[in-house]
C-alpha cells in the first residue's frame, strides 16, 4: 500500500514544502518590514543566505539518499522546518533572522524536489521513475496556487507570527508522513549485505569521479545552470518588466497567474502524449521555445492578450523542461549515483538562481530600462539551447 502511495504523498509533500518554505517568504517578510522596520535589502539578504545553504548541502543530501537515508533526511528536514518556523515566529533580531534563513535553506535542500525525486528513483530504480516523478511534479505545480492565498488569508486572520506556527505544523505533519511512508528496505537499490553496500558506495564514487572528468557532464551542468539563472532573473523581474511595457497592474497579475496552470498543463500533456519520448529529444524541443518567448516579450506595445499567450507558451515549456531537468542524470549521464550527480548540478543551479536577479538589477541600472535585461535573458536562452543541443547530440 505504501509503495502505491509514495508518488502522490511525495507530491502532496511538495505542495506543502514549497508553499510553506518558499512561496510564503515574500508575504511574511512584507509584514516583517512593516512591523520591525527592517529594509527590503536586509530582509531579502536572508533569501540569498538560504539559497547558498541549499547549494552547499545539495550534494551531501543526494549522497545520503543514494546510501538509503532518504527517510531520515526528508522526515528530519520536515521536523526541522517546524522548529525553525517556531523560532522565526518569536524573533525580533536581524542576526537571528539570518540564522533562521540559513537553517531554512538547509531544510529546503532536504525536502524539496531533488530529494523527493531521488527517494522515488531509489525506490523504483532510476530507469523506472519517469511516470512517478512526473506525478510528483504535477502535484508540486499547485504549491503557489494553493499556499499564496492560504498564507495571505492566515496573515489577515491572525498575524505573520501565528501564520508561521501554522505553516510549521504543516511540515510537522509531513515529517510523520515521511516516517511512515518511506521504507528504504523495499527500495530497488537497497543493499541487503554490508559487502553489497560498500560495493554500491564504491561504484557511485567512481561514477561521480568519471562524470567530473567528462565534457558531457559539464555540458549538462552548464546548460541547467544557465536555465536556472535565466528562470530566476525573469521570475524576479517579470512584474516590473511588464509594468514598464505599459500593462496595468491588473493585467500584469492576470498574465502572471497563467504561468502556474500552464506549467501543470505542459506536464500533464507530456504524461498523455509523450510518456516515453527520450528526454534529449523533449528537452531539445523545449529549449527552442525560450528564446522565441523572450524575443517576443522584447517587442514594444504588446497588448494583454499577446502577453498572456506568450506567458502560456513560456509556462508550458518551463513546466515540461522541469521534467527534462529531473531525468537528464539517469537518461543522459548514469542510471546510478542519481542523488550525488543531481546534487552537484543543483549546487551550480542554486548559485545561479541566487546571483541572476542581482545581475539583472545591475543591468537595469545602466539605462534605467529592462530592454538590456531582456536581451541578456534572450542571449542566455540561446546559450541554453546551444549547450543542451550539443549534449543531446553527444548522447544520441
Amino acid at each position: 500500500m505504501r509503495a502505491r502511495l509514495l508518488a502522490p504523498l511525495l507530491g502532496l509533500g511538495q505542495i506543502c514544502s514549497w508553499g510553506s518554505l518558499y512561496y510564503s517568504f515574500p508575504l511574511i517578510v512584507l509584514r516583517m518590514e512593516a512591523q520591525l522596520g527592517w529594509s527590503k535589502s536586509e530582509l531579502y539578504a536572508g533569501a540569498t543566505i538560504g539559497l547558498v545553504m541549499t547549494a552547499l548541502l545539495s550534494y551531501p543530501v543526494g549522497v545520503g539518499i543514494d546510501r538509503g537515508y532518504g527517510k531520515w533526511i526528508m522526515a528530519g528536514g520536515s521536523f526541522g522546518a517546524f522548529a525553525v518556523m517556531a523560532w522565526w515566529s518569536v524573533t525580533d533580531h536581524l542576526l537571528a533572522f539570518y540564522i533562521i534563513c540559513a537553517l531554512s535553506g538547509a531544510i529546503q535542500a532536504a525536502v524539496l524536489y531533488e530529494p523527493a525525486f531521488a527517494v522515488f528513483a531509489r525506490h523504483v530504480g532510476p530507469r523506472n521513475a519517469r511516470a512517478g516523478i512526473t506525478h510528483i511534479m504535477l502535484w508540486g505545480g499547485f504549491a503557489s496556487t494553493a499556499f499564496i492565498p492560504i498564507t495571505e488569508l492566515l496573515i489577515t486572520a491572525v498575524d505573520w507570527r501565528m501564520t508561521l506556527l501554522w505553516l510549521g505544523c504543516v511540515n510537522l505533519m509531513f515529517g510523520l508522513v515521511y516516517l511512515w511512508l518511506i521504507n528504504p528496505k523495499n527500495d530497488a537499490g537497497h543493499a541487503h549485505t554490508q559487502e553489497q553496500k560498500l560495493a554500491d558506495i564504491s561504484r557511485d564514487r567512481e561514477i561521480v569521479h568519471d562524470n567530473l572528468h567528462s565534457s558531457l557532464f559539464w555540458l549538462v551542468l552548464g546548460s541547467l545552470t544557465i536555465y536556472a539563472g535565466m528562470f530566476s532573473a525573469f521570475t524576479f523581474h517579470m512584474y516590473p518588466l511588464l509594468q514598464e511595457n505599459g500593462l496595468s497592474d491588473r493585467d500584469v497579475v492576470l498574465a502572471l497567474a497563467m504561468i502556474g496552470p500552464a506549467q501543470v498543463l505542459g506536464r500533464y500533456l507530456v504524461t498523455i502524449y509523450a510518456p516515453s519520448m527520450p528526454m534529449r529529444l523533449l528537452g531539445s524541443l523545449m529549449v527552442m521555445v525560450f528564446p522565441i518567448s523572450f524575443t517576443l516579450l522584447n517587442l514594444t506595445n504588446l497588448g494583454f492578450w499577446w502577453v498572456a499567450a506568450i506567458f502560456m507558451m513560456y509556462g508550458m515549456a518551463n513546466g515540461i523542461f522541469t521534467i527534462v531537468r529531473s531525468f537528464v542524470v539517469p537518461e543522459m549521464l548514469s542510471p546510478h549515483a542519481y542523488g550525488a550527480l543531481n546534487g552537484i548540478i543543483t549546487i551550480a543551479a542554486t548559485i545561479a538562481r541566487a546571483a541572476a536577479p542581482l545581475a539583472a538589477a545591475w543591468l537595469w541600472t545602466i539605462n534605467q530600462s529592462y530592454e538590456l535585461v531582456m536581451w541578456a535573458i534572450v542571449g542566455a536562452s540561446l546559450l541554453l539551447a546551444a549547450g543542451f543541443w550539443t549534449a543531446a547530440w553527444r548522447t544520441r
